[in-house]
């Protein structure tokens, strides 16, 4: 038999919700579903960060080269603040924001501490204004600069105990719960990393907001006694995007065929994928991508779930697609970034996603033929959505394990779509139900695409 256990989030909706009974459950993908509060308000409150770092019973993740530290494949092993304490200080919080703009060095180099929220279902004795729970922080340990050998001592003092740095391959092994955090303070720590310069005037850059900001200081001590002024910085006069972390949104879509018993899969056999651009919807990256990669040509498009995917901070943005009738031809000729895209039997991906589910670089599961179909593990969106669009989904050998009440799986009705000029896309999910109500006069939208990326549309007249 070739099922096998995965762990994933547990869905936080109600199941007897209004939303649930008419959309389904919730899909809550791997590295989402973070148990803790974030509280972005609380980063810029001096009295509140202080407070919540110096709190005994406060959890530090330990960073090193992103990598974090574990006790087990499965599990992120967090530190206490005695243990952090030699690297970061005692009270690396003591000076205000104000105060580390006006003495900023740049050649001095200090560990970032990133605050990433309250656990708020611990029982401990933290309170601030109201709100309960545990503090979690993120301190990256990576050795650097004047800091190098006191992370140096932290990392042997871990590592003698047993805990190691889980290198190499991109973490997919983590509890749910664990992930989802770290997900959060490798997406920051990443960023901070990146962008050690200010972008608006490439001079050396200051991180505040507890790792969620980028200050551009006026002065620079520059090793000396003296401040010295720097040049002027467009950052400095206001809110600038440039200052703060940025997230890339990407599409990802299981394609269909016009008559709902085949599906499209790209590199790696898996479901396509590639960055939304600018002044563009989702449902129209998804059409253009699809286009560029594979020369097949989309239809109807709804959206699935979502997957932060921090590697390095992207957004995986779900959805299912249907060809058109006349659009399903493969052609790699637009784009050459994709070797080998072929169209699948549902029957084949059944089989696959019962026998051939694996992590990539991973051996084949029990049960697995040699020549057949590998797909990736739950923990991937792409592996959500196929199961998803799949009618034998009930029947894939796949056990998934949430932390909760597992979720019903939302109900995906395949059809099959006549060819005719005017193209009319059968539900694919409730989501794609006509809506009842009559249409309002009052808004100038544009109509749906039904051939899409085609410049030969005719064009809306401004009002």
């Amino acid at each position: 038999m070739g099922s096998q256990a995965w762990n994933l989030p547990a869905p936080v909706d109600d199941p007897d919700s209004m939303l649930s009974r008419k959309f389904g459950r919730e899909t809550v993908n791997y590295f989402a579903g973070s148990v803790l509060n974030r509280v972005g308000w609380l980063r810029t409150d001096h009295t509140f960060i202080r407070a919540a770092f110096q709190f005994k019973e406060t959890k530090f993740m330990l960073l090193k080269d992103l990598s974090p530290l574990t006790n087990a494949p499965t599990k992120i092993q967090f530190v206490s603040f005695d243990d952090v304490k030699p690297l970061t200080t005692e009270d690396p919080f003591g000076p205000s924001e104000e105060d580390l703009v006006k003495n900023f060095d740049s050649t001095v180099t200090k560990p970032l501490i990133i605050f990433l929220g309250l656990d708020e279902s611990a029982n401990v004795p933290f309170e601030y204004k109201g709100l309960k729970g545990r503090p979690w922080f993120a301190v990256d340990v990576t050795p650097k600069g004047s800091y190098a050998d006191a992370a140096n001592q932290l990392i042997e003092a871990q590592t003698s105990k047993g805990h190691k740095f889980l290198e190499g391959m991109r973490p997919m092994t983590l509890e749910p719960d664990d992930a989802g955090i770290y997900a959060q303070a490798r997406s920051i720590a990443d960023w901070n990393t990146r962008h050690k310069f200010c972008a608006g005037c490439g001079q050396p850059s200051l991180s505040g907001n507890t790792g969620y900001k980028r200050l551009c200081p006026p002065t620079d001590l520059a090793g000396s006694d003296t401040p010295r002024e720097r040049a002027e910085c467009a950052t400095r006069k206001g809110v600038s995007n440039i200052s703060f972390p940025r997230t890339d949104p990407t599409m990802i879509a299981a394609v269909i065929s016009a008559d709902g018993q085949k599906v499209l899969l790209g590199r790696n056999k898996s479901t396509l994928a590639g960055f939304i651009e600018p002044g563009e919807s989702i449902e129209e990256s998804v059409r253009r991508e699809v286009l560029e990669e594979s020369g097949v040509r989309v239809g109807r498009v709804v959206i699935h779930s979502s997957q932060p995917w921090p590697y390095p901070a992207s957004l995986m943005i779900g959805a299912i697609a249907q060809a058109l009738p006349d659009g399903e031809t493969i052609d790699l000729g637009n784009d050459p970034e994709l070797e080998d895209a072929k169209w699948y039997p549902f029957d084949v991906v059944r089989d696959a996603l019962k026998y051939g589910v694996s992590g990539l670089g991973d051996p084949a599961p029990e049960g697995y033929k040699e020549g057949g179909l590998r797909l990736p593990p739950p923990m991937a969106i792409a592996n959500r959505l196929l199961t998803a669009v799949n009618p034998h989904r009930h029947n894939t050998g796949q056990r998934v394990s949430v932390a909760g009440p597992a979720p019903a799986p939302a109900p995906v009705e395949l059809h099959s779509v006549p060819a005719t000029s005017s193209v009319h896309i059968p539900p694919i999910a409730p989501l794609l139900k006509p809506s009842t109500s009559p249409a309002t006069p009052t808004a100038h939208l544009p109509t749906p695409s039904r051939v899409p990326y085609h410049r030969s549309r005719p064009a809306h007249k401004r009002p």
